[in-house]
């Protein structure tokens, strides 16, 4: 398993997206052939699934490798702020009204009608 994810990290970002995007064909055509009962092909969809699940990891690596690197121009940003911007409250956000499930206006009338049940007695 190791040397496969080695194998992925040692690719470059396009030739890692070109292999991602056959290993996705590969699965759907495997899957296709599983559900039309032309092959018996388990094995071989579990494989391409942990396959495509390691190159995914090291995209994620790298895409992390690469965010890690530049926060740096944001935290100076943030320094330059003034501290009387950076007290002043933010104004309210107006939100259009909540419109009520049905189930949510049921269990508004559910108690009033139990009530009106209680003084006809």
């Amino acid at each position: 398993m190791k040397e496969n994810a080695d194998k992925a990290r040692a690719l470059d970002a396009a030739e890692l997206a070109k292999q991602l995007r056959e290993g996705a064909d590969q699965i759907f055509r495997l899957r296709f052939q599983m559900r039309m009962g032309q092959t018996d092909g388990l094995k071989k969809y579990r494989a391409l699934r942990k396959e495509r699940a390691r190159m995914l990891m090291v995209e994620r690596e790298r895409a992390l490798a690469k965010a890690e690197a530049a926060p740096a121009p944001v935290a100076a940003k943030a320094a330059k702020v003034p501290k009387a911007e950076a007290k002043a409250p933010k104004a309210a956000v107006a939100r259009p009204p909540v419109k009520k499930s049905l189930a949510a206006k049921a269990a508004e009338e559910k108690p009033a009608a139990k009530k009106a049940a209680r003084t006809k007695k």
